[in-house]
């Protein structure tokens, strides 16, 4: 098992934030360590075990203490076995010395791979001078290399069987089932020993769980994943070896619905069933005894099958178990299975199975609660102080024959104390469990999952706090960021955008986890992906999400608003919606150096343009829009939906000639360059007025005269060069009157701390930090938001909850901001041109605050910022990974002042150079280590942070309190995550 985070006693669970300090982790630690490789990954990820991919991307960070420390060459050594990496062995690939000082990766290309093979891999890094390489190794293991290869078939449990039905009693939960059914289990018995090698390759139309001899295969959650089955089917590979026993196993799997034919969406007509109407399982068992001999267990109708304990499962609707339908020992051993039907055989296609490209949904935390308050004789609410995407796990000491416990979810409490669920929408988040007289009885839903901080749990007199823990889940994305500052509120915002990606993270990133919807909404993922992919290496899960917008193209090239695909939502995709096929991929290029996104997309990308371009010659974006949600959920003054589209065109324009620039297609980039200039000055023909004010300066109008409008102006370079300074003031004033405050909805609100601090304004961007009224970050937090909320007013004292047809209290759209929280207030950031954080720009932005501190490890190595006041001077430390350099804006209005490791910067230190001398900053380039600068800086002007602690009081949270404070978890010790 992989369940990360143990739980500990301490705060409160809305003070969770990534690890550590951000001068650095104990492993990080200055010491006399020279240049070394560290983080080997294959395909993005540690150590895959099944991988189809032909050619796989080998990389490597590289971390040193020393400055200058810097690369010059590198050497990769591929062979089946590990001792032949060493020389003289007998190697499959071997790329020789290659110079190279910025690789810090390389794709395969030896002999094609066999498949069902692992294979170890070493690199070597040179360092400039004699010194001899440092090396480091690691291994990935293939899955199938050929869908033909496959002999398992798809079997289920006969849906058309029909059992006997008695009437319902008193009580019973037997109509409520939703039209779900009893979920399958199967079986099958084979000879076996130990010390054979074994791989298990499974995947299910639907949701399934493995067994061999009763304990439970791998860590994964919700598997295979969610994708358009009809276009792809993952599925995982597992090393089964150790659970063999010698004699008689039992492989045994236990099915549901899931996305497969379980409630998905929103769409009353076709609320499920979206791909089939029952689920299906595959397996393949490979077994390799120590005299090389090999036998396969193969799913087929040799299998046994029946149903279980679980009656039924649904993502949306929750779970329901009843013990008094348990075959105990059915997945061990010894039990007698004559009396269970064959499995059917309903397929034999392997076409669409692809082997998982990304980590799974794993338990990556538990919470204990803060609270359990009795509300009436059996039945009890707990307050976990987190909202979360995941289950409850109970501890009944003695449940009698018949009756029930019952956990219902919410993220809320109405002002009756009780669970707010009207926001669910036609989703039950209901969980059921049925006794049969037995005790000591653990309740934990496999195949469900709810977004909550509260727990109704009726059916039980008595429950301690150490009987419930909420157990999260989301995709093992493994975190990569951290942050801190002297503020409390912004720290604690910071953590609410944390738990918002973890919880809308789950196999693709969803909207919301808590209603019946749960889609993996484009436009939300594009302008949360800067901030996503600086708390955590998202580089293979969005690598399997790309895929799923791929696949859910329409025929004539256009993106989609949600993938997977989804019936019930418009396929035609919106402005801003369908661009994240064209804006995610380049972000993520940016953020990781890896050609590859570009080379899948760039067909996609040119379509979805030419699409565009083909429906709207004149080149203002008005016909073929979709639903054209425009600013989404933005509380001024609507922006004209021309304004909107045109801007998205252009910028979608422009982002495809430069994908086409990097990979080398050079008549594609000047046609997208030239269509994007072309779209830029229709749009400032149509929509752009310049007059002149009484001071005789410019003014300019964008039309609508929104905020957004004027950030997507500025934000996609629409202007021409003379009317960018009046369009930025005119932003200001717009702000400035509102407030100042954000009238922006989705798309313009991750545009304007950036955008701001890119013309001058980040004091006016602190303003909006530091605003804590509606609409404003700090106005959730101080009535007890602990994830983003979907709209800036889903709750208020006076109007209570917004409309429940949408008002989500765990949405990550709005939490965009988490990017300049980064890059602004803490200053960790890459030149424009920079890939992979090769070329590093560090500049904060102290405005109020005393210190701030940021830490983000780069697919290069470790990026450190952090400062601190002290008086009139100003601390700034910096962590430059080799290979990189750095350029870093010292805040000073005295150049003088500079000082770094406390001495004057001399003009023949090779690693410290100095640029420029600004009114408010003196920039120097330094190269690769650590540096200590310190200069002369005015204090505060401003609230140095939030003492008062009645501000963090939830109102939406009211009741007594009957227990210790909520545990934290730690998200520390990811498998993934490794040290130098």
């Amino acid at each position: 098992m992989r369940r990360k985070d143990v739980l500990v006693s301490g705060s409160s669970a809305a003070d969770v934030s990534a690890p550590g300090p951000a001068g650095g982790t104990a492993a990080d630690t200055p010491g006399d360590r020279a240049l070394r490789p560290f983080g080997l990954r294959c395909e993005h990820r540690a150590t895959p075990l099944g991988i189809d991919e032909p050619a796989p991307r080998l990389s490597w960070r590289l971390g040193s203490e020393h400055r200058g420390d810097d690369p010059v060459a590198y050497r990769v050594r591929v062979a089946e076995h590990p001792e032949d990496l060493d020389e003289g062995g007998q190697l499959l690939w071997d790329t020789g010395r290659v110079s190279d000082p910025g690789a810090i990766a390389v794709q395969y290309t030896g002999p094609a791979l066999r498949g069902r093979t692992r294979y170890h891999w070493r690199v070597s890094v040179w360092p400039g001078g004699p010194s001899a390489p440092t090396e480091a190794t690691s291994w990935f293991e293939t899955a199938f290399t050929d869908a033909g290869a496959w002999r398992a078939s798809w079997i289920t449990h006969d849906p058309h069987r029909v059992g006997v039905m008695d009437a319902p009693t008193e009580g019973e939960f037997a109509l409520d089932d939703h039209g779900l059914s009893p979920c399958p289990v199967l079986r099958r018995t084979f000879t076996g020993s130990p010390g054979t090698r074994a791989r298990l390759h499974v995947s299910a139309r639907g949701l399934y769980e493995v067994r061999l001899n009763g304990v439970r295969v791998g860590d994964a959650e919700l598997a295979p994943g969610w994708t358009d089955y009809r276009r792809r089917v993952q599925y995982q590979t597992y090393d089964v070896g150790e659970l063999l026993r010698e004699g008689e196993n039992v492989l045994a799997a236990t099915l549901a619905d899931g996305w497969w034919s379980g409630f998905v969406g929103f769409e009353p007509r076709r609320a499920g069933a979206h791909y089939g109407s029952f689920p299906q399982f595959l397996a393949e068992l490979h077994l390799t005894g120590p005299d090389g001999r090999s036998t396969t267990i193969v799913t087929d109708d040799s299998w046994r099958t029946g149903t279980g304990v679980v009656r039924h499962a649904d993502l949306l609707m929750g779970e329901r178990h009843d013990l008094r339908h348990a075959a105990d020992g059915w997945e061990l051993p010894g039990f007698d299975d004559s009396g269970w039907p064959p499995a059917l055989i309903t397929d034999t296609d392997h076409r669409s199975l692809v082997a998982s490209v990304d980590e799974p949904v794993r338990a990556m935390a538990e919470l204990r609660p803060r609270s359990v308050t009795r509300t009436s004789a059996d039945t009890h609410l707990v307050d976990f102080g987190q909202n979360l995407a995941g289950r409850v796990r109970l501890r009944i000491a003695r449940l009698a024959p018949g009756a029930r416990v019952v956990i219902r979810h919410a993220e809320a409490l109405d002002a009756s104390h009780r669970l707010y669920t009207a926001n669910l929408r036609t989703a039950a988040a209901t969980d059921v469990l049925v006794g049969d007289g037995r005790r000591d009885i653990v309740f934990e839903p496999r195949f469900t999952y709810h977004g909550f901080r509260y727990a109704e749990i009726s059916g039980v007199p008595e429950l301690a706090v150490s009987d419930v823990v909420a157990v999260a889940l989301h995709s093992d994305t493994p975190w990569a960021g951290e942050f801190d500052c002297s503020d409390t509120e912004l720290r604690q915002l910071h953590d609410c955008v944390a738990w918002g990606q973890r919880s809308n993270f789950v196999s693709v990133p969803t909207d919301c986890p808590q209603r019946d919807e749960r889609l993996g909404w484009l436009a939300d993922a594009q302008v949360f992906l800067p901030t996503a992919a600086l708390n955590a290496d998202v580089a293979a899960f969005f690598t399997k999400w790309l895929r799923d917008v791929d696949d859910a193209r329409t025929p004539d090239g256009g993106f989609t608003n949600v993938a997977p695909r989804l019936v019930g939502v418009a396929d035609e995709g919106a402005p801003g919606w369908g661009d994240a096929g064209v804006i995610i991929p380049w972000h993520l290029y940016r953020t990781y150096d890896d050609p590859r996104f570009l080379e899948r997309a760039l067909a996609g990308m040119c379509a979805w343009v030419d699409l565009i371009h083909r429906h709207n010659p004149a080149l203002v974006w008005r016909r073929r829009v979709g639903p054209h949600f425009s600013d989404w959920l933005a509380p001024g003054t609507p922006t004209p939906r021309d304004v909107v589209a045109t801007a998205y065109f252009a910028h979608s324009a422009r982002l495809t000639a430069r994908a086409a620039d990097v990979l080398g297609r050079n008549e594609a980039g000047n046609h997208y360059h030239r269509l994007a200039d072309d779209i830029r000055h229709a749009f400032t023909e149509h929509f752009v007025t310049v007059g002149r004010g009484a001071d005789g300066l410019p003014v300019v109008r964008v039309e609508g005269d929104t905020q957004s409008g004027y950030l997507l102006a500025l934000g996609f370079e629409l202007l021409p060069p003379e009317l960018v300074d009046p369009a930025a003031r005119r932003l200001a004033e717009l702000i400035e009157s509102a407030g100042p405050a954000l009238l922006t909805g989705f798309l313009g609100v991750a545009l304007a701390a950036p955008v701001l601090d890119a013309h001058g304004r980040a004091d006016l961007a602190h303003a909006l930090l530091r605003r804590d009224e509606v609409p404003s970050w700090r106005f959730p937090l101080r009535h007890g938001a602990t994830t983003i909320w979907e709209r800036w007013d889903g709750w208020t004292p006076g109007a209570g909850f917004r409309a429940p047809s949408m008002n989500s209290f765990n949405h990550y759209a709005l939490g965009s901001i988490g990017e300049w929280l980064y890059r602004g207030v803490a200053g960790l950031d890459q030149v424009p041109d920079s890939t992979g954080y090769r070329h590093l720009r560090v500049r904060p932005r102290p405005g109020p605050l005393r210190h701030a501190s940021a830490r983000h490890a780069s697919v290069r190595g470790n990026v450190e910022v952090a400062w601190e006041r002290n008086g009139d001077r100003l601390a700034l430390r910096v962590r430059v990974p080799p290979g990189a350099v750095a350029d870093v804006h010292v805040p000073t209005t005295d150049p003088c002042s500079v000082l770094e490791s406390g001495a004057v910067p001399s003009a023949d230190d090779p690693h410290v150079t100095l640029i420029a001398t600004r009114p408010d900053h003196v920039l120097y380039r330094v190269s690769s280590g650590v540096y200590r600068f310190t200069a002369a800086c005015p204090p505060a002007d401003g609230p140095a942070g939030t003492p008062h602690a009645e501000c963090l009081r939830p109102s939406l949270t009211p009741g007594p309190r009957t227990s210790g404070p909520a545990a934290k978890p730690s998200f520390a010790c990811s498998h993934e995550e490794d040290t130098p």
